[in-house]
């Protein structure tokens, strides 16, 4: 008898040494203690783990500051794997190693090409549809070249406002419900959206059909979808967040 399959691989790329040196685009920031970082970032993938999903370390990067941030390099859809190219210059060295990853698990490689640029956390499916979001790191020939790989998936550019990426202000719950904050997005291209009582609240990776990962500086949004009757796992990333990160910059999950 065969036991349940795994929902599938899980990419991460653990903390490099210069981590504290990340990208941020809010002043006041506040210094990044590196080993409570990976042992918050160890915390992460031992919750991924218990879910079931298997496990891949993407090659060091560590050169690269903000490397740990896996998401932002590939966006994966079904068989498909599409490298991205960050708006941000000094992230595009970060690719290569998560090239080799999505290469070894057998994934199709296609890129975003120059004068495109295309950031992994702007994009977000939600059932049938990718919403990409339209700022700093992804402009609109990186959404157009996006749309043309993915065929037949329904793409829709959103405009944001205040927020690194799209899904810094928006993701979706396990039905495709959308979770996040309006006054950070161009709500009139974006059906119903669920409010979120505090910002680290828009912020879920769905691990399963009623199983969600979310930070644990959002404990309110927490209660509210295990009243729902969500299973909720709440992870610390306080040292990621301190460098504008969240829940879904950590991980790609390839299902």
């Amino acid at each position: 008898m065969h036991g349940p399959r795994p929902p599938g691989t899980a990419l991460v790329r653990a903390p490099g040494p210069r981590l504290a040196d990340g990208i941020v685009t809010r002043p006041g920031g506040r210094p990044v203690d590196l080993a409570l970082a990976a042992r918050q970032h160890a915390a992460y993938v031992a919750a991924l783990r218990a879910a079931g999903w298997r496990i891949r370390a993407v090659a060091p990067a560590n050169s690269h500051p903000d490397a740990v941030f896996v998401e932002d390099a590939v966006v994966v859809c079904g068989d498909l794997a599409v490298l991205g190219r960050s708006g941000e210059p000094r992230r595009r060295g970060e690719v290569p190693g998560a090239e080799r990853a999505v290469r070894e698990l057998g994934l199709r490689i296609e890129r975003i090409k120059e004068p495109g640029t295309l950031d992994g956390g702007d994009v977000l499916r939600a059932g049938g549809t990718v919403y990409v979001g339209h700022g700093a790191r992804t402009n609109e020939e990186g959404i157009c070249q996006l749309a043309h790989l993915l065929g037949g998936l329904r793409v829709v550019p959103v405009g944001t406002s205040g927020c690194l990426h799209l899904k810094s202000a928006l993701t979706a719950l396990p039905d495709g419900t959308l979770i996040g904050l309006p006054e950070r997005v161009d709500t009139s291209v974006l059906p119903c959206m669920r409010v979120v009582p505090e910002p680290t609240g828009a912020h879920v990776v769905v691990l399963g059909p009623e199983h969600v990962l979310m930070a644990a500086s959002a404990p309110r949004t927490a209660a509210r979808l295990a009243a729902d009757g969500l299973r909720v796992t709440s992870v610390d990333i306080g040292e990621f967040e301190a460098l504008e990160g969240c829940v879904t910059c950590l991980s790609v999950l390839v299902p």
